[in-house]
């Protein structure tokens, strides 16, 4: 199903042909893909998001990622050294953040939304997991080995000496809405802009705050490391345009006298 959907939105935005070729071998196999020009690429895809109850939900998250990028995402082996090695230094920078954020000198006391206080969270884990022994945290490059601050994954832990790949996700939530329904995570397929390029594991861990308090402060209370393994996501297409889109002098018809 992901490999056919991939392959409609690749032929809609008119993709050359190189990367429609890449996007297929990504998908690990032929171009499946036949149009007519009585069928348009656009008379195709409509139906399949018309039809989302059924075909576009619950899709495992692993297999978006193998689909998109050609690489696996991995489990927790709760048997493997490695694995418990790892998890164990990323919870210690996880309670070394909380406190180095509820500090009153925290430069995220200083954010008026919550929203942009996510960057401080990366940074503060890359700096603790880079000064622990073993392991190397990053910023994740795309393949032209740009660094992205936006877009998932945030950041690559890799340890040295298994050479084992683990991305992390920092998110934080407010208190009483770990069982909201807004979307607070999404994954954007790309080629130019992909920053999974490793099979690995995948985690998001998740800092919960209290309201900002009457003092301005805001305040980390826990935080839960979540494996993605088995993370079930949904699509939710919509089709965009822009001012310059909507605002093109041969559209406009008729305008203000002043």
């Amino acid at each position: 199903m992901l490999r056919n959907l991939f392959l409609l939105f690749a032929a809609i935005l008119n993709y050359s042909a190189s990367a429609l070729v890449a996007i297929t071998c990504l998908a690990g196999e032929a171009p499946a893909l036949q149009t007519s020009p009585a069928t348009a690429p656009v008379d195709q895809l409509i139906p399949w998001l018309l039809d989302e109850d059924r075909q576009l939900r619950g899709i495992p998250f692993a297999e978006v990622i193998f689909d998109a990028t050609g690489k696996r995402v991995l489990s927790v082996d709760p048997k493997n050294e490695t694995d418990q090695r790892v998890i164990k230094e990323i919870s210690a920078a996880c309670d070394e953040t909380i406190k180095r954020m509820n500090s009153p000198s925290s430069v995220i006391q200083n954010v008026a939304r919550i929203n942009d206080g996510s960057s401080h969270f990366e940074d503060s884990l890359r700096q603790l997991l880079n000064s622990t022994s073993g392991l190397n945290c990053d910023f994740p490059h795309t393949a032209e080995g740009r660094v992205l601050r936006s877009g998932y994954p945030d950041l690559r832990i890799v340890d040295m000496a298994s050479k084992r790949v683990f991305y992390l996700d920092p998110k934080l939530y407010v208190v009483g809405s770990r069982d909201s329904s807004f979307r607070t995570f999404y994954f954007e397929p790309k080629i130019a802009t992909n920053k999974v390029r490793d099979d690995a594991v995948h985690f998001i861990v998740g800092f919960e705050h209290e309201p900002r308090g009457k003092n301005g402060a805001w305040k980390f209370t826990r935080w839960d490391l979540v494996d993605l393994a088995q993370f079930k996501v949904k699509l939710k297409a919509e089709f965009q345009g822009s001012n310059r889109d909507m605002y093109r002098p041969e559209a406009i018809v008729a305008t203000s006298s002043k």
